[in-house]
């Protein structure tokens, strides 16, 4: 049997055992360099952000999609396209209530996939496309109306481009923002929100041939916007544009010339103007 010294001695030899294996395994965790990370690891997934909006995404209210589409008059032949499509629902409400067709584009991803559902489950699938798309690189041209609900800055960014873009006559509608010194031709409230309407008019600033009874006169024109202003060299004297007005593609002045006061109701075909009424005597052609 052994004896107690033994015994004890066995028991320290033990605990001085222990503490110097609990002291490497210390000293190895401390030492050893990060865990590597497994293959296929992506650390940037776990910070990466989601796209940059130009503009906030917040739903339109059904009533005021509704409101918009009725005042931008969408017809069936109608394509319209949608400016940040979000969830889809004015271009599905184009294309379910006015049998229109279009394209809505949106640079959110999940906001394209939502998209995509609702119109498959509305059953205009087959009238609507959405694409995941920068709206300052869309297309502009083919749209016979555009729907927006951005920003302030972003309906100024895209002003110029849907004046050199769109055809004259195509409309534009916008839910809460305006286009700065672009007037509205409509305006109208709809509960707490706003609607806007534009025409997009005929691009008419120049100088033209101006054929009044025969005898032909030139017209200097600037525009703002809707705004015609110029003058015509007629008779040896420079005759003020009076009342200038342009909506779409129809185009509408007054001048006092040497045979009297006259007003000028016309409609923009491509380089002239032709008038409204067959027998009015007048027609002008742009000059080279």
């Amino acid at each position: 049997m052994p004896s107690r010294p033994f015994l004890r001695a066995l028991l320290v030899g033990g605990l001085v055992a222990l503490a110097a294996l609990l002291a490497l395994l210390a000293w190895r965790e401390f030492t050893a360099g990060p865990e590597p990370a497994p293959a296929r690891f992506d650390p940037g997934a776990f910070v990466r952000s989601r796209p940059k909006l130009d503009a906030p995404y917040v739903v339109t209210d059904y009533e005021v999609v509704d409101a918009m589409l009725a005042m931008a008059e969408v017809r069936p032949d109608d394509h319209v396209v949608d400016l940040g499509s979000g969830d889809g629902r004015i271009l599905i409400a184009a294309a379910r209530s006015h049998g229109a067709r279009g394209l809505g584009v949106d640079i959110d991803p999940a906001r394209i996939r939502e998209a995509e559902q609702n119109a498959r489950a509305a059953g205009v699938a087959h009238r609507v496309q959405f694409r995941r798309q920068d709206l300052f690189e869309t297309p502009l041209a083919e749209a016979d109306v555009v729907t927006l609900y951005l920003t302030p800055e972003v309906n100024l960014r895209l002003r110029p481009r849907i004046l050199a873009e769109m055809r004259p006559g195509a409309r534009v509608v916008s839910h809460d923002f305006d286009m700065g010194d672009w007037r509205p031709d409509q305006r109208q409230r709809i509960g707490s929100a706003t609607i806007y309407l534009w025409v997009v008019p005929a691009r008419l600033a120049g100088r033209w041939t101006l054929t009044v009874d025969g005898r032909r006169h030139v017209l200097d024109l600037s525009q703002a916007y809707q705004e015609l202003r110029g003058t015509i060299a007629a008779g040896g004297r420079s005759v003020r544009v009076e009342q200038g007005q342009v909506a779409g593609e129809r185009v509408r002045f007054v001048a006092d010339l040497p045979g009297g006061r006259r007003v000028f109701e016309g409609r923009v075909q491509g380089e002239s103007i032709e008038p409204l009424a067959p027998d009015a005597g007048w027609r002008a052609v742009r000059a080279g």
